[in-house]
């Protein structure tokens, strides 16, 4: 179904093509009851069943780091989605380990929210993820996996029997459903994808995130398809030497082969996150440490690492007071006696008692002239 610009859906007038989906073309629309912009996206081919399937899908989540379903319609027999319109740009790298961390979080919280649902995206990828102002949104649940009701998204991988003859009518018997750069080997493989292929493809677009690169190159989806079936990713730290170790080894357990040794849930994966942003994000490369011989390192000669040792100057003599000030500080204190040594001999007398002889000699002899009683003299004189 093709629109042009001007034609209604229902209340919805189209006002631009904005591009195409993996079920469908995407506009751009005007909701003339409400005054507001929203996307609307129709369906290519007669599958309304799956194009059911991506509504309940979409219905069944309301987060903010997810796209939001605001109406179901028919047109001529085909069927669209209004969504809300999100303005903004597939995420793309290379970023600073810090920024790509605070987007894969919010991508975690959005996938943890649909896990929680029993729905599997099975389709992430950065053209699903737009990077807008108020942060990330993740879009286009075409291929999302419904579980039963209540039922977890790892626990729905078995499923029923009418479970999987729907997804066998929907997609075609022993089809691969994905985009091959970011699939799971379960899902090459053709076994039952669960929460844990999704985590698969989060560590893909975490690895361009911090690389710039994709994880599995190849020049044909078979030779991508044999690459994430038998080979490893280059390690980040070769391609970006500053990208904290522990941040790698967070991704290189998201992209584990065997689904028992990724993240068990995308809950899991977040609380890891979380705790690498405490980590410094850009460190500096290890200087080489050469020990100095012992002749450098205790004579402080050129030949050694270390600058030779300069002596620290002498301090400066202390000040020398001059004659004139000597004389005029003894003047000052014979000036201060004169005054207070009367008073201190008239208060000695006042207590003065009749002593002996040898307390005499000894009291009068053994202080200072200036502090000596004036007791002593008469008796002394005598």
């Amino acid at each position: 179904m093709t629109l042009t610009p001007g034609a209604r859906l229902g209340p919805y007038e189209i006002v631009a093509h904005s591009g195409a989906g993996g079920m469908g073309d995407v506009y751009r629309a005007r909701d003339v009851r409400l005054d507001r912009e929203v996307a609307i996206k129709t369906i290519k081919g007669p599958f309304t069943e799956r194009f059911e399937r991506e509504a309940r899908a979409i219905s069944a989540l309301n987060h903010p780091n997810i796209c939001t379903l605001y109406d179901v319609g028919d047109h001529e027999g085909h069927g669209y989605l209004v969504m809300e319109y999100v303005d903004g740009k597939p995420i793309a790298g290379p970023l600073p380990p810090d920024q790509a961390i605070t987007y894969g979080i919010q991508i975690c919280d959005a996938l943890h929210a649909a896990h929680k649902k029993g729905i599997v995206h099975r389709d992430l990828k950065p053209a699903n993820i737009l990077l807008t102002r108020q942060g990330i949104k993740l879009l286009d649940f075409g291929l999302a996996k419904l579980g039963m009701p209540g039922q977890s998204a790892i626990l729905s991988g078995a499923g029923s029997h009418v479970e999987q003859a729907t997804m066998a009518a929907l997609t075609g018997a022993h089809t691969i459903v994905g985009t091959p750069q970011y699939m799971a080997p379960e899902q090459i493989e053709g076994r039952d994808a669960d929460a844990r292929s999704d985590i698969f493809a989060f560590g893909c677009v975490l690895y361009e995130l911090l690389t710039g690169h994709r994880a599995f190159e190849g020049k044909s989806s078979s030779s991508i398809m044999a690459a994430i079936l038998a080979t490893t990713p280059r390690p980040i730290e070769e391609l970006v030497p500053l990208t904290p170790p522990a941040l790698e080894r967070v991704v290189t357990r998201c992209l584990e082969k065997d689904p028992e040794n990724r993240w068990p849930t995308a809950d899991a994966l977040r609380r890891a996150l979380e705790s690498r942003t405490s980590l410094p994000y850009r460190r500096t490369a290890a200087r080489p440490q050469v020990r100095p011989s012992r002749a450098a390192a205790g004579q402080g000669t050129a030949g050694g690492l270390r600058a030779p040792r300069v002596p620290a100057p002498p301090p400066p003599p202390l000040p020398v007071p001059s004659r004139r000030g000597r004389h005029a500080r003894r003047a000052a204190r014979e000036q201060v006696q004169q005054v207070h040594l009367p008073l201190g001999r008239e208060k000695i007398a006042r207590r003065a008692r009749p002593l002996d002889h040898l307390e005499v000699l000894a009291r009068g002899f053994g202080a200072p002239a200036a502090r000596r009683p004036c007791a002593v003299l008469p008796i002394l004189h005598t």
